[in-house]
């Protein structure tokens, strides 16, 4: 056999017979295929827009609706968004003269219209009375006889007149006279529905700024009230400007707090997963003691501490309880997530080539924990806002005049009967900010779960 001779020409690339077919797609970053499973997740960017529309609400909100969250509007006490805000015009309070008041025998009525400055009654002697009881009430007078608000007693047969003149609403009364034998014992009653409107004389228009001067409003003209979007409280204050007031009390607590905690506790599980053996045993060992101290023993202990009385709001003092009582839970995640990052592989080549502890852990091991300290984070907040809510709610966090959620629940709940808007707008807040929050939080769960990126 004859041996074969090679020569350059042999070596030279065959000419290709067809076009190489290429697959190419541009290049993501971690975050960048994130933020695009974030964006496929329609729950996760609705929450994101809550969230952001309450950031909204609560920065810019007051420069946009500027009143004072404290400031009375006592013509309009506890009313409902959407009620009647006109006025009208009306001659000074002058004293009432029963005697010229003229008897027509049609038992217990009304002497002149009721009107939030006063309601005058009279009504027709009872000859087996020796005397008559009056009362008030917002609801029907029902079988039971509940007659509601003791407003005076007359000690005479012939005395057949009243005039209330307390606090008195534009909305329904329900009136009740009581006659009473020569012992005290009841012997009938009789009742009147008076529906009260609002009236304002010409002088008090001017002081609360609904006219120029008082010759510009004539008797029976009508002023328009200042706007409340979500109506009042029990005292007059605007439930808008308190709500975003509110928030800024309520988000700052739920979102330094677990800020704060979720910090040291990232510092905290990381030396401990790192240092390992009885380093580490030693340091969740105090992570499980603090777990098993009580939260609301330790919020009385600091309340007495930082000498917060009755009455008075305890911000500083929620804020310490949950900040020192509340790490162990991200450490003991960071500290499971280190230990396993730790026997990588390219944590055992950086140490090879000389990399120091801190540069191992700032550099590599945080930052693959990120995103389970984000998720973790925004679990974390719709639960202290929760605490510091419930907190407020039963008096320990914070307190009236300060406005926050809670303790507008708290206020709201005395009333929510009558005014059930008083509890149901800071209550629908407290939902939708913890919904928000929970469902943005899963969101991210599985946006930044490697092991959910794996699958698809």
């Amino acid at each position: 056999m004859s041996e074969a001779t090679l020569t350059p020409e042999d070596f030279r690339p065959a000419p290709a017979t067809h076009a190489a077919q290429t697959l190419s797609r541009p290049s993501l970053s971690y975050w960048q295929d994130a933020w695009i499973r974030l964006k496929a997740n329609r729950r996760a960017l609705i929450s994101l827009y809550i969230v952001m529309g309450l950031a909204a609400f609560t920065l810019l909100g007051p420069l946009v609706w500027d009143v004072d969250p404290a400031a009375q509007d006592v013509d309009q006490i506890s009313k409902p968004p959407g009620a009647d805000r006109s006025a009208t015009v009306v001659e000074p309070y002058s004293a009432w003269d029963p005697s010229l008041q003229n008897g027509d025998g049609h038992g217990l009525r009304l002497a002149a219209p009721a009107t939030n400055q006063t309601v005058r009654l009279v009504w027709d002697p009872d000859p087996h009375a020796a005397g008559y009881l009056i009362y008030r009430n917002i609801f029907p007078i029902g079988p039971e006889n509940a007659f509601g608000l003791p407003l005076g007693e007359t000690f005479s047969p012939n005395h057949t007149y009243f005039e209330d003149l307390l606090d008195l609403a534009p909305r329904r009364y329900y009136y009740t006279v009581v006659s009473l034998d020569a012992f005290g014992d009841r012997i009938g009653h009789e009742t009147l529905e008076a529906e009260v409107k609002r009236v304002i004389t010409a002088d008090d228009a001017v002081v609360r700024g609904l006219a120029d001067s008082p010759d510009a409003l004539s008797v029976g003209d009508k002023v328009t009230l200042g706007l409340h979007p979500l109506g009042t409280d029990n005292l007059g204050r605007d439930m808008l400007a308190r709500l975003m007031h509110g928030a800024r009390v309520s988000l700052f607590i739920g979102i330094c707090a677990p800020v704060i905690f979720m910090l040291f506790g990232v510092i905290y599980g990381s030396a401990a997963g790192f240092l390992a053996g009885n380093a580490d045993q030693l340091l969740m060992r105090f992570a499980d003691f603090v777990v098993a101290l009580p939260f609301l023993l330790f919020m009385i202990l600091f309340k007495i501490l930082f000498d917060v009385g009755a009455g008075e709001s305890g911000i500083l003092p929620m804020l310490l309880a949950m900040v020192l009582l509340s790490w162990p839970g991200t450490a003991r995640l960071v500290r499971g997530q280190i230990l396993q990052i730790r026997e990588e592989g390219y944590i055992g080549a950086s140490r090879l080539l000389g990399a120091k502890t801190n540069y191992l852990i700032l550099r590599h091991m945080i930052p693959n924990t990120l995103g389970v300290i984000l998720v973790t984070l925004t679990f974390a907040v719709p639960s202290a806002i929760f605490t510091e809510a419930f907190l407020s709610f039963i008096g320990m966090g914070v307190v009236p005049p300060t406005p926050s959620w809670g303790s507008m629940c708290n206020e709201g709940i005395k009333t929510m009967l009558t005014t059930p808007h008083e509890l149901i707008f800071p209550a629908l807040f407290i939902s939708i900010t913890v919904l928000a929050f929970n469902l943005l939080g899963d969101g991210l769960r599985d946006a930044l779960d490697a092991r959910m990126r794996s699958m698809d």
